[in-house]
């Protein structure tokens, strides 16, 4: 029994009063990183830096586009729709949001938006209207762009611009046809 309690003792031991040198074969006065090893390590976080920081910044961008896009999947749902059902339908579009609600009254815009099919709301980009009669507007509250049965629409160009980006959508006034414009365009 004496046998087996001192090995229990042994093998429970803290490893500080263990009287061996380091793992490594390196002396107590020699812990720490050698200059090589700091310089990985400086390397690899610099590439990393350098991969990383430029998608961060394009994030943005991608919020822009997907905006557009979601602008541009609603308005050919309510074409769709239109032809479909054999009723006029219509999507409205807004830049208010309900922290402009005690100035603007975004209850009302969103109350006559209730007969859309949808709704695009975006405070941070500004929209910008030029209708199939040419006349250019900027949306402020509400626009409603409509599509018909017959396949026809109200029409126009909606031209999204927020920071440096832009990006336009023409609405074809005979066909309902949605287009992205490009930029050079």
């Amino acid at each position: 029994m004496a046998l087996m309690a001192k090995r229990a003792v042994a093998t429970t031991m803290p490893i500080s009063a263990c009287k061996h040198s380091p793992v490594s074969g390196r002396s107590a006065r020699q812990r720490g990183f050698t200059l090589l090893e700091i310089m990985l390590v400086v390397a690899i976080m610099a590439l990393a830096a350098v991969i990383v920081i430029p998608s961060v910044g394009s994030l943005e961008g991608r919020g822009f586009a997907a905006q557009v896009r979601h602008a541009q999947t609603l308005l050919n749902y309510a074409r769709r729709t239109a032809v479909v059902s054999g009723q006029p339908t219509s999507i409205a579009f807004t830049t208010l949001t309900p922290a402009e609600s005690d100035d603007a009254p975004l209850e009302e815009t969103l109350e006559l938006a209730r007969d859309s099919v949808g709704l695009w709301q975006n405070a941070d980009a500004q929209l910008v209207f030029l209708s199939s009669t040419d006349q250019e507007s900027l949306v402020e509250e509400l626009l409603e762009v409509s599509f018909y049965p017959e396949g026809g629409s109200t029409g126009g160009t909606l031209t999204f611009t927020q920071a440096q980006q832009s990006a336009s959508i023409h609405i074809d006034p005979f066909t309902g046809r949605v287009e992205l414009l490009s930029d050079d365009d």
